[in-house]
């Protein structure tokens, strides 16, 4: 009989509601604490479920019990934490190791829609548009790494993970257009592999060399100065060089605004991924292309002030190889537009 009442008197405290909302949370929560969990509105979580929950069914085991759904909430609050324990102890009670599977399945099922939100295909617009906001011209894209920090894998290769601030790594380079949609992600290299090094070895650079693409990236000191990717002087002397310098910062901060943004928004790529390696690369992409998709669908977080060139001023490695055509190029453009 006590135990009886000592049961009631749970009931009491816990109501039932609660308890049922705790593995529903699309019910449970309000709009905007669930776009705080979630970092996306339940009618987005709705759409992006109709694109991924077939792939997510399809990936789990057929006796997993957990549906869809609800595997690509735990994966978002994942996003929103990069902490294991934090997604246990908030969703479903579902165990550490189940969860996870979960974040590993659902990445990889995210990540294979890159091909259609993480496009790079420049047109007149985007030229226009990085034109207005500095007088730069010809400008199809902004170019720039940065690095999720990680655990160290270990093995014999694990020192390569660590980049050259001391902490382990994975080196992503990422392009933007004018509107701050990304349109090229490459996630795969250590955190010690130099910028220039990514972006040479990239399908991107093979294209821009190809020549099929007309206009050219702008990027900063970390890379050498081709035809096709536009960086800053390292001593500008003439007004017309300054001019330059000034234009093609003013420009490439969109990309450092990216990065604050989407950092921001997944906040898991800033304080750094514990999960193993080819985990770490599917989250990386997933939720780049989660980005994308946040855009698309107009769900985008609240702007805020923050310095675009911050990351820049602390990360930019000097490039010492130089690329006479890309002088060349460079020299003419300062000549014909930056001398007025």
């Amino acid at each position: 009989m006590a135990a009886y009442l000592r049961w009631m008197a749970l009931e009491e405290r816990v109501p039932r509601r609660k308890i049922r909302d705790r593995l529903n949370p699309m019910e449970f929560y309000e709009n905007s604490e669930f776009s705080q969990r979630y970092r996306f509105t339940k009618e987005s979580v709705i759409c992006l479920n109709r694109k991924v929950g077939p792939a997510i069914k399809h990936q789990s085991e057929r006796n997993f019990a957990v549906p869809p759904l609800q595997q690509l909430l735990i994966a978002l609050r994942f996003y929103a934490t990069g902490c294991f324990q934090l997604v246990d102890g908030d969703l479903f009670g579902v165990h550490k190791s189940t969860v996870c599977r979960i974040v590993r399945r659902v990445s990889k099922a995210i990540a294979r829609l890159k091909g259609q939100y993480i496009r790079f295909e420049p047109r007149r617009e985007t030229t226009a548009g990085f034109y207005r906001r500095a007088g730069f011209p010809g400008v199809i894209g902004a170019i720039d790494c940065t690095h999720v920090p990680i655990t160290n894998p270990g093995g014999e290769n694990g020192e390569l993970f660590r980049n050259r601030k001391g902490y382990c790594s994975i080196n992503v380079q990422v392009v933007c257009d004018d509107q701050a949609r990304i349109t090229n992600v490459v996630a795969r290299w250590p955190g010690s592999t130099h910028d220039s090094r990514i972006f040479d070895n990239s399908q991107l650079c093979a294209l821009l060399e190809e020549g099929d693409i007309h206009g050219h990236l702008v990027g900063d000191n970390g890379y050498a100065c081709h035809p096709y990717l536009m960086t800053p002087l390292l001593n500008p002397q003439t007004q017309a060089e300054k001019n330059y310098n000034y234009s093609h910062i003013q420009t490439r901060g969109i990309i450092e605004r990216v990065f604050g943004v989407w950092k921001r928004r997944f906040p898991c790529i800033k304080e750094g991924l514990r999960t193993k390696v080819d985990t770490t690369l599917a989250v990386i992409v997933a939720v780049a292309v989660l980005y994308n998709f946040g855009k698309r669908v107009g769900d985008e977080l609240p702007e805020v002030d923050e310095d675009p060139l911050g990351n820049d001023l602390e990360d930019a490695q000097v490039q010492n190889s130089t690329n006479p055509n890309g002088n060349a190029v460079r020299r003419t453009l300062i000549e014909n537009h930056f001398a007025a």
